[in-house]
């Protein structure tokens, strides 16, 4: 008799701020069929994405003392985290995320004997701008992992170059890229137009705010160009120092910091999206951009070739993301 149990996913990811691997996560686990599958999120920390996947009805296993930077006492901690975790919901398939808890992840899975493995990288991350010793570090951390998974999702076709030249791991790479909606309403956007002048040309961008979104290089062009007005949308750890900048550079009436706030509810509110990131994965923004019918300005770094360049937006539909993602977890 056919076996007609579900198939568990435990997919586990370090940060559960609310970035693009977060909704990445978010959007498998509450997207794959709920009659085939059942699922849920080891994850570090209490943020947006705990919240989301409580609200969807996704179990939520919480990784304490799990955290990005590199620390040898933490990293045990998160390992043995992972491990129980793991032990605890006994997957069919763990879908890991992020460095961190990828190459903890993917040794405590070998351990415990997990029959699927699976990895996406949301960017390789020894191809940030940090010094020597930590892009050694991070690239043998990616390979391990890679070496450990069944398979790797990657989501951009240069990333996808990058992985094919990993020894022992060329053929373990599958391009899926991210996808979105592309029927999602979009709001008027009059929260960003009503903090500006009338008729002024907005700039607008969002991302969380980090250094390597690198948002104070268009604070930087905002002094340089009076004609220049711009809407930064997003939280994050540069918020203080962007501030500061603002305020040094007198641009309080040409540069607004808007917080969190949807794509869905401010796209309408630019004239121009703009991205300026140093590294990036696929930007979900760049997507909700393009369906919003916006000029894109943006830095060619990671996946951003492959959604400015598109032709056909087919292969960055939710739909296509999650069909192709499914395969991997029944071969």
């Amino acid at each position: 008799m056919e076996n007609l149990s579900k198939k568990k996913i435990l997919f586990a990811i370090t940060k559960s701020n609310w970035g693009g691997a977060q909704r990445y996560v978010y959007d498998l686990a509450t997207g794959v069929p709920r009659d085939q599958f059942e699922t849920a999120v080891a994850v570090g920390g209490s943020g947006a994405l705990v919240e989301k996947l409580a609200a969807s009805g996704v179990t939520v296993l919480p990784l304490a003392g799990l955290q990005r930077d590199l620390s040898a006492t933490a990293d045990v901690g998160g390992f043995l985290a992972l491990y129980r975790a793991i032990k605890k919901y006994r997957p069919d398939v763990i879908h890991l995320n992020s460095s961190k808890v990828g190459v903890l992840g993917a040794l405590a899975a070998r351990l415990l004997r997990v029959p699927r493995i699976v990895f996406t990288v949301h960017g390789w991350p020894f191809e940030e701008q940090r010094n020597m010793l930590w892009r050694v570090m991070a690239f043998l951390g990616s390979w391990g992992t890679a070496l450990f998974s069944h398979s790797v999702i990657v989501i951009s076709t240069k990333d996808l170059r990058i992985g094919r030249r990993l020894p022992f791991c060329g053929r373990k790479m599958r391009l899926i890229f991210n996808g979105i909606d592309f029927s999602m309403p979009f709001s008027s956007g009059e929260q960003i137009r009503n903090a500006f002048p009338r008729g002024v040309h907005i700039t607008g961008t969002v991302g969380e705010l980090t250094q390597n979104k690198n948002h104070i290089s268009l604070i930087e062009q905002v002094k340089n160009d009076p004609r220049l007005f711009l809407a930064i949308v997003g939280e994050g750890e540069e918020r203080a120092r962007l501030e500061r900048k603002i305020q040094e550079y007198d641009l309080t009436g040409r540069v607004k910091l808007f917080g969190f706030l949807p794509a869905s509810e401010v796209m309408k509110g630019f004239d121009t999206f703009t991205l300026p990131s140093k590294k990036e994965g696929l930007p979900y923004v760049l997507l909700e951009a393009k369906a919003a019918g916006l000029p894109i300005v943006a830095n060619r770094v990671g996946g951003v070739n492959d959604v400015v360049d598109a032709q056909d937006m087919g292969d960055f539909t939710l739909s296509q993301m999650i069909e192709k993602t499914i395969r991997l977890y029944r071969s």
